[in-house]
């Protein structure tokens, strides 16, 4: 990797729906290792700047890296450092939970020996191995919630990238993501997980980043971002979606 050290850098991100200013000039960069937590209320840009990270969405102005890759330009080797874990249930219906996941080891040309035993591990690993001859729409919706982690994982990304990840989950499912992630971080992934809930980024991340109306106002170590007090607006307004 060209880069070992920064495992995404954004600089100066501008991006336009129409006239509609979704992005102004936004720049952070997230260490290799980090457990970064992009925070910010609906509609801040969280969702926008995952799309145009993992090439999902063109922009306007500015440059975003992987590892040192250009994710314009360098877009083969940008796409197999990152692995997506979407909000909605993507999922093509007429496969079972095994080939999902050894269908999406192809498009990384992973060949199908290696897909199934990388399968196997993920599903033993978040408890999915007795469904994996099961459909999708036959699991219950924490069951679906772990299926999309398993997903982007497939292809062992240095990068996880997940969109608000324990949004509609109840208790128990939330813990269980929860306690999955701290796992994989302290294994060595940098995690990049936007969220709403200010416990989500308390609990399991390092450095905190709050977005709002597309520009980043505060960026940092947990502990100061979330003594600041000039924040208090924004704070007031996540904790009301909560």
């Amino acid at each position: 990797m060209r880069n070992s050290e920064v495992a995404i850098s954004i600089k100066n991100l501008t991006k336009f729906y129409g006239k509609f200013k979704a992005l102004d000039n936004v720049s952070f960069e997230v260490k290799r290792g980090d457990f970064f937590a992009f925070l910010g209320p609906n509609g801040a840009g969280k969702t926008t700047t995952i799309n145009v990270i993992t090439g999902l969405s063109n922009y306007q102005e500015g440059k975003v890296s992987l590892f040192g890759y250009d994710t314009k330009y360098d877009y083969i080797q940008s796409r197999r450092l990152v692995g997506l874990c979407a909000q909605e249930f993507n999922f093509d219906p007429f496969l079972t939970v095994r080939q999902l996941l050894v269908y999406q080891a192809g498009y990384f040309g992973i060949l199908p020996d290696r897909a199934n035993k990388r399968a196997d591990e993920l599903m033993e690993r978040f408890q999915l191995i007795e469904k994996r001859n099961v459909k999708h729409r036959a699991l219950s919706g924490g069951m679906k919630k772990r299926l999309l982690l398993c997903r982007a994982l497939m292809h062992d990304p240095e990068i996880l990238i997940l969109d608000e990840p324990v949004a509609g989950c109840d208790l128990e499912l939330k813990y269980l993501i929860w306690n999955y992630l701290k796992q994989l971080n302290s294994e060595g992934k940098t995690i990049f997980l936007t969220t709403h809930y200010m416990e989500e980024a308390e609990k399991l991340c390092k450095t905190i980043a709050i977005i709002n109306q597309g520009s980043i106002v505060s960026i940092g170590n947990k502990k100061d971002v979330l003594r600041d007090k000039s924040l208090e607006a924004v704070f007031m307004e996540l904790t009301g979606l909560e």
